[in-house]
């Protein structure tokens, strides 16, 4: 019969992995940057290019007529990385726009402690054909988002889907995963 191990050594066994799991959540912003840079995958844009790129898709969007005959629904999602300490949600949980249409939303950000954080919100989008044909004009997530202790923020997006979105296209989910990017010389020691 084998040996059941003690419960010091199950404590010790999750403690460390509890570390290691709580480490690599404050360790994917930049793996993600990592990764992008090793495989070629452009995930950042230079401030001016994103200018340029915004006034480029919203002088197309205004020219584009919207698809009346469509209806698109949008829902929007809002999750905190582990352990991120701010209240964030989005302000309209849907809207439902017509091809071709701009719109905009925005989503409420709160810093639940009493200690200036910086947040990088970073999206994800389903299903994947929608995303070459939803165009963001302007988005909190282009620039990190700084708080003070306890302040808020409604930080906007602008948004327009193209009129070639494809027809088996009815609802899209637009998700913001919001991660703690404060410089480790701002971080406090809460104790």
């Amino acid at each position: 019969m084998a040996k059941q191990p003690s419960h010091r050594t199950i404590i010790i066994i999750g403690s460390i992995a509890a570390a290691v799991m709580f480490s690599f959540s404050f360790a994917l912003v930049p793996l993600y940057s990592i990764i992008c840079q090793a495989t070629g995958i452009s995930t950042s844009v230079p401030a001016e290019e994103w200018r340029q790129q915004n006034s480029a898709v919203a002088i197309a969007a205004a020219k584009q007529t919207s698809d009346k005959t469509r209806t698109v629904e949008v829902q929007f999602v809002a999750i905190n990385n582990l352990g991120m300490p701010w209240k964030f949600q989005p302000n309209t949980k849907s809207v439902k726009v017509h091809p071709g249409e701009t719109a905009k939303v925005s989503f409420f950000a709160k810093n639940m402690t009493d200690k200036p954080m910086t947040a990088q919100a970073i999206p994800s989008m389903t299903p994947s054909d929608a995303i070459s044909h939803f165009h963001k004009i302007q988005c909190f997530c282009f620039n990190q988002q700084t708080l003070d202790g306890g302040a808020t923020k409604d930080m906007g997006l602008v948004f327009n889907i193209d009129r070639d979105l494809p027809k088996d296209v009815h609802v899209i989910t637009l998700a913001y995963t919001l991660f703690d990017v404060t410089p480790k010389n701002d971080k406090r020691d809460n104790s």
